[in-house]
């Protein structure tokens, strides 16, 4: 099996567009659009929209640290850009390939003040400068949240659909837990994306146990889900995840830095079962800048630290290309 190297062609499926442009281009960005920053000093402002090892953020305190890179990114001016950097530096930095990027457009029009179509042709035209000046297949997931109303979720949908022929690839729902919510209720919704064509995708199984997985199977039938991790806790999930041949978006760094795994050796001992288990998996990262990390970043950690083999990445290397929205 070919090796991993610098020049292996590399794709991935998981990244948040509020956690993967550079700080000084967010810096940049926050100051061109007037935004009142809490600091006027540059290294305290990477520090406030980045994780940093020496002070461990639990999961909620780290879904916060989206508030302020939503909040830069919440012009059409600056989400064009954020989407540019974000294709463009992926391939030069990682030689990324294949890029799916995913960001909920209603938290950058700024409670309506913006257009939503504006943000929407804002990101469209991000991606197809990227994709003009390097040899990079990108398309665009829309998330839904879990915090938002039906009808806001439902009016992305619609957003998503509208942008199909455009660059939009694929539906997640994401965000923070919110009390009441149901991922059943978008059963229609999803169904509707899907037979139009979209890839699904769902954030479960990661703060939430397995029993989410098993739900979110049941009630919204996704091609892939992101995280998925707690799934290794339960033997009917793995099934459900096997039988439908869903793909799992793993984000090691970002696991263990919001405490959802220990450290490396419950990381170990999950990879271990689903190899042992022939569950489809894929490396990702989350959101590279917020996280200080990148994608060969995540790989090297991985076989550093004895969790997986090189032709075990080799594997979820191809997988994460099989397993892409992107048609073409």
């Amino acid at each position: 099996m070919a090796a991993l190297n610098s020049e292996t062609k590399l794709a991935e499926l998981h990244v948040h567009l509020g956690g993967a442009v550079d700080p000084a281009v967010m810096w940049e960005m926050a100051h061109t659009q007037g935004i009142r920053l809490p600091t006027k000093d540059y290294w305290k402002f990477v520090d406030m929209i980045t994780e940093n090892p020496k002070k461990p953020k639990d999961f909620d305190d780290y879904l916060l640290l989206f508030n302020w890179t939503e909040l830069i990114q919440s012009s059409p001016i600056a989400v064009e850009r954020s989407v540019y950097q974000t294709i463009a530096g992926a391939y030069r930095k990682n030689n990324i390939t294949c890029l799916e990027l995913r960001f909920n457009p209603m938290k950058r029009n700024r409670n309506g003040e913006q257009d939503l179509d504006h943000i929407m042709m804002a990101a469209i035209r991000g991606l197809d400068r990227a994709s003009l000046e390097y040899p990079v297949k990108a398309g665009m997931i829309i998330c839904l949240d879990r915090g938002f109303t039906y009808r806001q979720n439902e009016i992305l949908v619609q957003k998503a659909l509208k942008y199909q022929s455009r660059g939009v690839i694929g539906l997640d729902i994401a965000g923070p837990r919110h009390k009441g919510f149901d991922y059943a209720a978008y059963r229609s919704l999803y169904r509707k994306a899907r037979h139009a064509g979209l890839g699904l995708t769902v954030h479960t199984g990661e703060e939430e146990d397995y029993r989410s997985v098993m739900h979110v199977i049941e009630s919204l039938e996704p091609d892939r889900i992101g995280h998925g991790i707690k799934s290794a806790d339960n033997e009917r999930a793995m099934e459900m995840l096997k039988g439908n041949g869903i793909t799992l978006e793993i984000c090691p760094t970002s696991n263990i830095s919001t405490g959802v795994v220990s450290g490396p050796n419950e990381l170990k001992r999950i990879f271990s079962i689903f190899n042992a288990r022939k569950i489809k998996y894929t490396i990702n990262t989350d959101g590279p800048e917020m996280l200080v990390t990148h994608l060969r970043k995540e790989m090297a950690f991985l076989l550093d630290s004895g969790i997986l083999t090189e032709a075990d990445l080799v594997r979820a290397n191809r997988r994460a290309f099989a397993a892409s929205f992107i048609k073409g």
